[in-house]
């Protein structure tokens, strides 16, 4: 079963960001920028990274899950999302 995700426009537009944001961080190494300057740009990044998992997280409980429970296969979906958690944490 595969729904539509209704933010995943929200989700790319963003991780277009962080991918251009990586590239600069990577030209700051290259050019010996300072290590605090560096870091502070690091956090941006995972600031970023974080907010996009977010997004896809709602995304998955405002779609995916609503879709399994009409399916009535919560449980897989729940196994699922535990796993992939358990992952990212």
């Amino acid at each position: 079963m595969t729904s539509p995700h209704r933010r995943r426009k929200e989700a790319l537009d963003r991780l277009s960001r962080i991918e251009g944001h990586v590239r600069g961080l990577r030209k700051m190494v290259e050019e010996d920028k300072g290590c605090p300057e560096i870091l502070i740009q690091v956090a941006a990044v995972r600031a970023a990274l974080n907010k996009v998992s977010q997004i896809v997280l709602e995304d998955h409980v405002e779609t995916c899950m609503r879709e399994a429970v009409k399916a009535e296969e919560t449980e897989q979906y729940i196994a699922e999302l535990k796993e992939a958690l358990s992952k990212f944490f």
